[in-house]
């Protein structure tokens, strides 16, 4: 709590949020958002089904069918980025409806596709689509008391799991009996209910007070202390940029014109020294991350996002392609081929569940032992699963050693996705975790030459070798990050991110 020039108290949107505390408004946010996060995972994970089933059916090659994949990233790498600026400059409900109503008509349209070239346009834009998801988790993190905010954006992410789960399950009924245009039409039905639900959502308050908008701002805090049953704070709600020209006198606050009581509708005029950071957000918000008081941060979470999502995918890819039947590398170990189509399906079902023991790890380290050490710990711990991989194992062994790796890399990506919109400011934070994101997607697009081509290359070591050194690298990034984010209250501005803003307790 401060107080304003002429002596009355005031309050921020950090300081509200911290006294009303986490209640029933914030459920209803994270219901809301882990909607869009169990969407993007069902329509993500249907790409292991829906590729091979086309193939035979449409008598694809190798090439196109990976092309069915590969235009989903691309939609996603444009997306993310696109979304990003679109959610920072005009806020974030206007973001994440335009990437529903995109995901969810090219979702449901899929199911209609006459033939390859229009499933290929359908899925880059569900992939466009898609991209939005970094709104979404911005979203939500706005609305989240710093003491609690990693536990909650563990909970959070549960959402992917389970969407990811729910799809294998979907396709293991779905898929033997109705096909894959079954599969398609219900796996759109999650972005259905985002558009459903849509008049509820709440706009970010914080965006909201840094547009000057207080009296709105306002008017959503009071909401969330009338259904969580708590208080505001006593006081006129500031904004970050009010706060910082209070507490540095060097600045010209004679001319300032601050908010009073009875003016809580209107926006106070910021000096040019105040802004002439942030004046680059009007430019070019991409221009902003790479300004001198975020580049650092910027390029270090390109190299981390590129190296989990690298590494991620390649994991998943490589549970089957390590144990394939038809693997001619090693033909003394050759499984004799199961005939039954539900094999694959239940191998994917079982691996997906090593997310949760990532998720529970996660949670109990991101608050305890912070964002950093929990992040680079397990990645370092990714490499050590992996190692034994340089060289053939055993079926058996093979398996529990992916299952480790991908539960110590889906808790880094846990993780990151919290780090990340907690080292922006308001300003660029939708654009920042976006363009990260759609950093992490070429990763995505690139490990399965990896995972794939050198495995059916019988060049085993050299792929799991590059994996170890993308991995070990994201790991040394994570070290390097200027500033660890638990507890910490999130910036507004680009002027007020040069250094980190203090703890909450």
């Amino acid at each position: 709590m401060s107080e304003m020039e002429d002596g009355n108290p005031s309050f921020t949107v950090d300081e509200a949020l911290v006294a009303m505390g986490f209640g029933k408004f914030q459920l209803y946010v994270l219901a809301y958002a882990g909607m869009g996060w169990v969407a993007e995972a069902m329509e993500m994970m249907l790409l292991s089904f829906v590729g091979p089933a086309v193939q035979s059916l449409w008598n694809l090659s190798a090439r196109e069918e990976s092309l069915i994949t590969s235009v989903v990233f691309a939609g996603m790498l444009i997306g993310a980025y696109a979304w990003g600026i679109v959610a920072d400059k005009h806020g974030r409900r206007k973001g994440f409806i335009i990437t529903a109503v995109v995901t969810f008509v090219a979702g449901f349209l899929s199911a209609f596709a006459p033939n390859y070239l229009w499933l290929i346009i359908l899925r880059s834009l569900v992939g466009l689509g898609l991209g939005g998801g970094p709104v979404l988790v911005s979203w939500f993190v706005e609305f989240i008391p710093a003491p609690n905010r990693g536990t909650w954006m563990v909970v959070f992410s549960a959402f992917w799991t389970v969407g990811t789960i729910f799809e294998a399950s979907l396709a293991w009924l779905i898929m033997p009996s109705l096909g894959w245009r079954w599969l398609l039409a219900l796996s759109s039905v999650p972005s259905s209910l985002l558009l459903l639900f849509y008049r509820w959502t709440p706009e970010s308050p914080r965006y909201l007070i840094l547009q000057g908008r207080n009296a709105e701002a306002l008017s959503i805090l009071e909401k969330i202390a009338r259904v969580n049953g708590t208080q505001l704070p006593k006081g006129v709600l500031s904004s970050e940029i009010e706060t910082e020209l209070e507490e540095n006198k060097s600045l010209p606050t004679e001319s300032t014109h601050l908010l009073k009581p009875g003016e809580v509708g209107e926006a106070a005029p910021v000096p040019e020294i105040v802004l002439k950071s942030d004046k680059k957000v009007a430019g070019s918000s991409l221009l902003a991350l790479l300004s001198p008081e975020l580049i650092k941060r910027t390029l270090l979470l390109w190299v981390v996002f590129f190296g989990n999502a690298f590494a991620y995918y390649g994991v998943v890819l490589l549970t089957t392609e390590l144990n394939n039947s038809q693997n001619s590398c090693y033909p003394t170990e050759k499984r004799l081929k199961n005939s039954s189509n539900d094999v694959n399906y239940r191998d994917v079902f079982i691996a997906s569940f090593a997310e949760f023991p990532g998720l529970l790890i996660s949670a109990a380290m991101v608050d305890r032992l912070g964002r950093k050490v929990s992040m680079s710990s397990m990645l370092f711990i990714c490499c050590i699963f992996l190692f034994p991989l340089l060289t053939h194992q055993s079926p058996f062994l093979t398996t529990a050693l992916l299952f480790g790796g991908r539960i110590c890399i889906s808790a880094a990506f846990t993780v990151v996705y919290i780090y990340a919109p907690e080292i922006y400011p308001t300003a660029v934070r939708t654009t920042g975790v976006g363009v990260a994101s759609s950093v992490g997607r070429i990763g995505g697009v690139l490990c399965p030459l990896v995972a794939v081509g050198l495995v059916h290359g019988c060049h085993q070591t050299i792929a799991v070798l590059l994996f170890e050194v993308v991995i070990l690298i994201s790991g040394i990034c994570v070290c390097l990050f200027p500033f660890e984010t638990s507890g910490r209250e999130l910036t507004d501005t680009i002027s007020a991110s040069k250094q980190p803003s203090s703890t909450t307790v």
